[in-house]
């Protein structure tokens, strides 16, 4: 009877919890902006560019089908979706530290002793059965506090790997801009060649007729040379950024030896429908990834604290044996057979050189650290979307001013061209108009690129496709 209530009585002390030191997160008091009273309309603005998806504004499959390929073979994001997976494994043996170790010990043995012992009994036979506990009273929160640590990690590394697909996704639309703009510049690169290899052609039969001076001709050949080495200079960042593109979306080496990326529509017929917002949404930092991820990593550092002061106290630990034991293995189970045994034991640190106070201080000075990295991240936030914003309607203006300077030098063009015929000017001079205007088409395509890259960048400092859910 006396054996079964200290049986029953180790039980409950098992699951006994006492308080937890160090201290309780809040989130940090932050100097924001206070909302703006259109903010619920500028909301929905937002809504538009914070689809999963929200590469598909562009509406152009090319980059639909980029995405989904990046999506589901970039290595980076590959290695982002392992941290998870180490961080869960790691919140699992911390949890683990929280529950009782029980184990098993099943043994037998036969001992024959020398006949020149003293000992009667020359052979012996024994087996046993018996079961183990141990566990340590977390009385002072050590272990939930490392716990509650590794938690915070593993939400950390979920929204980590949220910022890393947000930035993959952002960096494969901008890539293929660079492309389409490469492309674009290459196709007018081309032509002007041509016109330029045209003039020289009949520049040097003229000068072989005696009509033009040889200077004339060296002038036209010297700029057929420099669009030659422009052409040259563009293929190669074509080439370049197609093996970049292929890195992006995860594709083989063979792949990326071999295959070319496909193209969709031009610069100047992509179109965002959707009205842009013009101002910083109400809920930014829910939005964005990166500041739950840097959230996460100050609350670890919390809890780390805790998990430091804890080890100033004492440790508690109980531990308990039952099981049978006989003589013979068909005894192993009979009445009288059974045997326990219950210990406990307190260990407290006495004098350890400072080194638990210098664990207490390295802790809050991460915590510091931490705090001071989640400040930061929350200003980035907010500058980014500034940004954005601005390079957004800074840029559409300038596509608009650079149109209308393109536009005038294909008239002015058109005009050298007319009066070149007429013989009222020289080829050089419609030269230098043509140099004018391929000048300014190269600008433009720039331009309409800086224009979608803001685009992109706006979708990215608004959080993208994030969705909180996915990380639970």
């Amino acid at each position: 009877m006396h054996k079964k209530r200290l049986i029953v009585g180790f039980i409950p002390m098992i699951f006994l919890v006492g308080c937890e030191v160090g201290p309780d997160y809040s989130p940090p008091k932050l100097d924001l902006p206070a909302p703006d009273a259109k903010s619920s309309a500028m909301d929905r603005d937002i809504d538009t560019f914070m689809s999963e998806k929200w590469w598909k504004i562009f509406s152009d499959s090319s980059i639909n089908k980029l995405e989904d390929s990046a999506i589901a073979h970039n290595y980076d994001l590959k290695q982002a979706i392992a941290n998870i997976e180490e961080a869960r494994a790691a919140a699992g043996i911390t949890a683990a530290d929280l529950m009782p170790t029980v184990g098993a010990l099943v043994s037998g043995d036969k001992t024959h002793v020398s006949k020149k012992t003293a000992t009667p009994m020359r052979d012996t036979v024994d087996y046993l059965g018996v079961s183990n506990v141990s566990y340590e009273l977390d009385f002072f929160g050590k272990y939930r506090r490392a716990n509650e640590a590794a938690r915070a990690i593993l939400l950390s590394s979920r929204a980590a790997k949220e910022v890393v697909l947000l930035t993959i996704t952002a960096d494969v639309a901008k890539t293929y801009f660079l492309l389409r703009a490469l492309d674009a510049k290459l196709a007018i690169a081309r032509r002007t060649l041509k016109t330029r290899e045209e003039s020289h052609r009949v520049y040097k039969s003229r000068l072989q007729n005696g009509y033009c001076t040889e200077l004339d001709c060296l002038r036209i050949e010297s700029d057929m040379s420099s669009v030659e080495a422009t052409v040259h200079d563009l293929e190669a960042a074509v080439a370049k950024t197609e093996n970049a593109l292929g890195v992006l979306i995860g594709d083989s080496p063979r792949k990326i030896m071999s295959q070319k990326i496909s193209r969709g529509q031009s610069l100047e017929k992509l179109r965002i429908t959707s009205n842009v917002p013009n101002g910083i949404p109400s809920n930014l930092l829910q939005r964005r990834p990166d500041v739950l991820q840097a959230e996460g990593q100050l609350i670890a550092a919390n809890a780390k604290i805790g998990e430091a002061i804890a080890m100033h106290f004492p440790s508690i630990s109980l531990t308990g044996i039952f099981g049978f034991e006989s003589k013979s293995l068909t005894d192993l189970f009979s009445n009288g057979s059974d045997l326990w045994k219950l210990s406990g034991g307190i260990s407290l640190p006495i004098f350890s050189g400072g080194k638990i106070s210098c664990m207490s201080a390295v802790a809050k000075a991460r915590y510091k650290k931490t705090l001071a990295l989640y400040e930061k991240t929350v200003q980035n936030a907010f500058r980014e979307v500034l940004d954005a914003l601005i390079s957004r309607r800074k840029n559409s203006e300038i596509v608009k001013s650079r149109t209308r300077q393109m536009n005038a030098l294909k008239k002015s063009y058109n005009i050298a061209q007319t009066q070149k015929e007429s013989g009222l000017i020289g080829m050089l001079d419609l030269l230098d108009v043509e140099r004018g205007l391929l000048a300014a088409e190269m600008e433009l395509v720039g331009a309409l690129q800086n224009h979608m890259n803001s685009i992109v960048d706006l979708c990215k400092a608004l959080g993208g496709g994030w969705n909180k859910n996915r990380l639970k």
